[in-house]
Formats: C-alpha cells, sequence, structure tokens
C-alpha cells in the first residue's frame, strides 16, 4: 500500500456512474421484478460495496466513510447508478465510488437476467472527484 501517513487529511468527495442497458420493458418492471425491488435493492447493495471496497480491491486503503448516496434512475436505454462517496482523510474516494456504481449495477443484471439476456453494464466511470482543507 501507499504510504499516506505523511499526508495532511482533507474532505474528499468522488462521484462515478454506471450504465445497465436493457429493454424498455424490463427497466419499466424494475421494482417488481420476481425477485423483488432492484431499485431498491441495487440502492443498498451500492452502499453495501462502498463500505466494503478496501476488502473487495487489494492494496485500497480502509477509510472512515462519513456520506454515501447511490441514486438508481430509469433512463430511456435502461437504468442509471449515481453514487456519490465522501471522507475526510489522506487519501481519496474513487474506489469506493466507482465499486459502489459497479455493485449497484450488477445487482441489477443479477434481479433482472431471469427477465432480460439483452443486458449489458456499460460506462463504469468517474464523473468527479474533489478534495478541500478542512
Amino acid at each position: 500500500m501507499v504510504d499516506v501517513g505523511g499526508k495532511p487529511q482533507s474532505r474528499r468527495r468522488a462521484r462515478a456512474r454506471a450504465l445497465v442497458e436493457m429493454r424498455p420493458a424490463t427497466a419499466s418492471k424494475l421494482a417488481e421484478l420476481p425477485k423483488g425491488d432492484a431499485l431498491t435493492t441495487a440502492q443498498l447493495a451500492g452502499i453495501m460495496a462502498a463500505k466494503r471496497t478496501s476488502d473487495l480491491v487489494p492494496l485500497c486503503h480502509p477509510l472512515p466513510l462519513t456520506a454515501i448516496d447511490v441514486h438508481v434512475a430509469i433512463v430511456e436505454n435502461g437504468a442509471e447508478i449515481d453514487a456519490s462517496v465522501e471522507t475526510t482523510a489522506q487519501t481519496g474516494v474513487e474506489m469506493e465510488a466507482l465499486v459502489a456504481a459497479s455493485v449497484a449495477a450488477l445487482t441489477i443484471y443479477d434481479m433482472a437476467k431471469a427477465v432480460d439476456d439483452s443486458m449489458v453494464v456499460r460506462e463504469v466511470r468517474l464523473l468527479e472527484k474533489t478534495k478541500e482543507e478542512v
């Protein structure tokens, strides 16, 4: 792991997004799939994943997260996940935001795969990161 012990603490934020492309009929049923409400389940999965990022990604620092927000929205071609994560620490939260968006997308995929075999997880990407002195 990279030594961040000498760095000052700062307030850090990161935002990531993922898209799960699917048929419009599938997207309209995400809240009432046979496995349950994929929108709420994906939101919870993303939050839980952000908290476990250092367990999933080797050499990633465990961080005290101060805020996690995962929003799942139905869009024209599927579902879009927007994940925001914050901390006050010596290193950033990009990985936590990316993991949150990715796991939320995979949760939707898992819950809807029985009704739509055309789904594709796309465009997992970091949208922004910020750092402010505390």
